[in-house]
């Protein structure tokens, strides 16, 4: 049987405490003087401290400079300066996260510790390396979180921090977030400056709600009006157009997947988030006569990361050029593209097998496009199942617009309460 329990830390019905609330009512009350950076920080440090041991989504805890960083916050509130991630405690992942994390500081963020990533000699696709072993899934303590920002979307899906970062280079934040339940934004690749030289990796974040997500894009582009607590954004007069694809022409997912998220693309459709494209009448470009379907990207990405790969490099451009004139033509005549995040539930511990996790998603490394997963609803499992949404380059603003819109026909989407803490 399954590692569950129903338990959860909080009383049922009771008010979530400060630091589990979202990121923008956080921020809000700590700007308007309700409560202070300090105090939002040292709850976040006691749930970590309480909840941690059961999941081992911490590499590092920094109590000691997180309180100092939260004390600065609240002197630059006093100040008279306008936050608008104020005394948000957020999780970076790894060690070295606090190198590309300076925007979230500036706007206020308080960093608590570095979240895990998987260890030397451990398969990305399995678990972080936490401190207590090796991380869980918050909803299943026998499944993996993803990888490789697995501490940072168990963090986030347990409630220990509403925000924290992650990077993705084939898929690194989208898959945590499909399999811990929670929301995982992608950027344009190239939009920020990364240390990958071959451009596969950007920058993401990991949150529970739709917004923080947005707050965190406002702010690393450079948009530092601060955000406050709003209904979802409702559809638009006319909702944008979308293509629903199982598999993208060429991947193996699950049944059981495919039917979970293609649920919740019926119930955005009926709702008027989107509007689908005739599905009597399948969506064709110019250059093929079957139905929209992307080239197998597995080759290109695995040569532009493993020299010793077999494809050559026409073959990779070859891809990259049928991919990237396909996606031009799609994004030319809709705005989204909808397919699962993931083609499996999360695996065990024991490692991913044969099946790449990153199928439905590394696509989008190598063509740049941004691309976020929202929680569509969970599989037979009890494990959470991901929607993902990929938009045309530089749409962050749209995607995040049509995503908060589906939280409201969704969601809304919660801490797990399933793993023994």
């Amino acid at each position: 049987m399954p590692d569950r329990s129903p338990t959860t830390s909080e009383e049922p019905g009771s008010q979530p405490p400060i630091s589990a609330r979202s990121a923008v009512s956080i921020a809000s009350a700590v700007r308007a003087g309700t409560v202070r950076a300090v105090d939002v920080t040292t709850d976040a440090l006691d749930r970590i401290e309480r909840l941690d041991r059961a999941l081992s989504a911490f590499a590092e805890v920094w109590d000691e400079r997180a309180l100092e960083c939260a004390r600065e916050v609240d002197a630059r509130i006093d100040a008279g300066e306008h936050l608008p991630l104020a005394g948000v405690p957020i999780g970076v992942k790894g060690r070295h996260g606090l190198r590309t994390a300076g925007p979230l500081l500036a706007a206020g963020c308080v960093p608590v510790g570095a979240t895990s990533v998987p260890g030397p000699g451990t398969p990305w696709q399995t678990w972080g390396a936490g401190r207590y072993g090796r991380t869980v899934n918050p909803w299943r303590r026998d499944r993996t979180p993803g990888g490789s920002s697995a501490g940072s979307a168990a963090a986030v899906g347990a409630g220990l921090v509403p925000l924290a970062t992650g990077n993705d280079g084939a898929g690194s934040v989208r898959i945590p977030a499909a399999w811990c339940g929670v929301v995982g934004l992608k950027v344009t690749n190239g939009r920020f400056p990364t240390a990958d030289p071959t451009g596969l990796m950007a920058p993401g974040v990991l949150t529970r709600r739709v917004a923080d997500a947005a707050a965190y894009w406002g702010v690393m582009a450079g948009d530092t009006r601060p955000r406050t607590p709003e209904p979802a954004i409702p559809p638009e007069p006319a909702a944008p157009t979308a293509l629903w694809s199982p598999d993208l022409g060429f991947a193996s997912p699950d049944p059981e997947v495919v039917a979970v998220a293609h649920a919740a693309t019926v119930r955005l459709a009926e709702a008027g988030v989107v509007r689908l494209l005739d599905s009597e009448h399948p969506f064709r470009l110019a250059d093929t006569e079957h139905p929209f379907r992307l080239e197998d990207p597995a080759p290109a990405w695995l040569a532009l990361r493993s020299p010793e790969a077999d494809p050559s490099p026409m073959a990779t451009v070859h891809i990259r050029a049928v991919n990237d004139r396909r996606l031009a033509a799609l994004f030319d005549r809709t705005r989204l593209l909808l397919t699962p995040t993931a083609p499996t539930p999360p695996h065990g511990h024991e490692g991913p097998g044969d099946r790449y996790s990153t199928a439905l998603t590394w696509a989008f490394n190598l063509s740049g496009h941004p691309a976020i997963s929202i929680p569509a609803g969970f599989g037979p499992d009890g494990c959470p199942v991901g929607l993902h949404l990929v938009a045309a380059h530089g749409r962050e603003a749209s995607l995040l617009a049509v995503a908060e819109a589906a939280e409201g026909v969704l969601g809304p989407w919660t801490a797990a309460t399933c793993t023994r803490i």
